[in-house]
């Protein structure tokens, strides 16, 4: 957490806006720089968040006129898949991040969101939390200046780490979900670990207790209610804008790992001297099996790349649609987003396996650190599995069943 961000540090493109995507670029060359011994270490990712600060990139998605970088999720979702491929627990941290500080725009009306947006700026707040469906929900106790918060989140990224968390609550006798905006930094909130996991450790991720925290009125954002008719279609597509920022990061991760294991395919490779510098003499290898190994593990990734752009492009439209947005078309964007999801975390799987095998055995070598891919998508798909996925997307084929309202952890 921070109480005097540094100035942003952003590269000017030609057209007097910052390029985003090379800044980025940046930030991932130096994520990737020491990135197995950061994954190692597992320690709280601190120094990470104030690299993704001083960069700007935390501050992406708010308008410029309330002080933030002006860009579009498709910028928001290219950067969040390149930092992945450096760092993917980093990546995942930021793809929260991301989803996090926009439900204010999702769930808070206009007015709501502006006021957010505009602290968010001022203060460079790095967002943790998280409102999974599946998540219980904590209890908002009605006082007199506004609610108390109580209970305990057993899971939620970044929290750890978080200027502000955003958490999934009800108000006792309702039982209609909310998203609460809460300052961690009151005593009353004690974030845990949550259990050790063998992946995505730089996430900052864990449970969290609540102790009779106090919530400002403005800061209960809006309702999460599943129910038929409870939201507007444009608040519906948080779901699907929560499913693309998994997709981008598993993209991100298998692009990353394809890259590292492409480099060593063109080392020489001895068991004295694995992952050798010095080029195959004749040219590349030309081993049949390897190379069909490659063609089908690029061919993977592509093709759950492309279908994640169609996704983008049908949430973006969504998005720019606003309140002329229809339920027919938040569904369409839903099973679509879904689909990509799924593509994307089974290509990461079968990538993140199947690269250690063309490898062989000095991928199992413990400073070269290509196990830590594997490790990050698996813990991430242990949490959004894609059989929930595909079963929205057959219901809607088969029988033109909308999608649940369900956001993932």
């Amino acid at each position: 957490m921070t109480t005097a961000p540094p100035a942003a540090k952003t590269v000017v493109a030609v057209t007097g806006r910052p390029d985003w995507l090379h800044t980025a670029r940046e930030l991932a060359d130096d994520l990737a720089t020491d990135a197995v011994e950061r994954e190692q270490a597992g320690k709280p990712p601190l120094d990470e968040v104030a690299r993704l600060r001083e960069s700007g990139l935390l501050t992406l998605l708010v308008p410029t006129a309330l002080g933030g970088g002006g860009a579009d999720w498709r910028t928001a979702y290219t950067v969040v898949r390149i930092v992945a491929a450096a760092d993917g627990a980093v990546g995942h941290l930021l793809g929260s991040h991301y989803f996090l500080s926009y439900c204010a725009r999702f769930f808070a009306g206009p007015d709501g969101a502006a006021r957010v947006e505009r602290a968010f700026a001022a203060g460079q707040w790095c967002w943790g939390g998280g409102i999974a469906s599946h998540e219980p929900p904590l209890m908002l106790t009605p006082t007199a200046g506004g609610y108390l918060l109580d209970g305990h989140q057993r899971y939620g990224t970044g929290v750890g780490v978080a200027d502000r968390l955003v958490v999934r609550a009800t108000v006792p006798g309702t039982g209609e979900p909310l998203a609460v905006l809460v300052d961690p930094a009151h005593p009353g909130l004690v974030s845990g670990s949550g259990g050790e996991t063998f992946g995505q450790r730089l996430a900052a991720a864990g449970s969290v207790g609540f102790d009779s925290v106090p919530v400002a009125a403005d800061d209960v954002l809006g309702s999460l209610s599943p129910d038929e008719g409870a939201l507007s279609p444009f608040a519906g597509l948080a779901a699907p804008t929560a499913r693309l920022v998994s997709a981008q990061f598993c993209l991100g991760v298998a692009e990353g790992l394809l890259g590292e294991v492409r480099e060593h395919g063109r080392a020489v490779r001895s068991p004295w001297q694995p992952f050798s510098p010095q080029p195959w003499p004749g040219g590349p290898p030309q081993d049949p099996y390897v190379l069909t190994a490659y063609g089908e593990l690029a061919v993977a990734a592509r093709a759950a790349a492309a279908l994640a752009d169609q996704a983008v492009d049908a949430l973006t439209h969504g998005l720019a649609r606003g309140d002329d947005l229809d339920d027919e078309e938040c569904a369409e964007t839903a099973v679509l987003a879904g689909a990509a999801e799924a593509a994307a975390a089974r290509a990461a799987q079968e990538i993140a396996t199947r690269a250690l095998d063309a490898v062989g055995a000095p991928g199992a070598f413990a400073r070269h650190g290509l196990d830590r891919f594997w490790r990050d998508i698996r813990s991430h798909t242990l949490r959004e599995p894609v059989a929930h996925r595909l079963r929205e997307v057959g219901d809607y084929f088969l029988n033109g069943a909308h999608p649940p309202f369900s956001l993932p952890a």
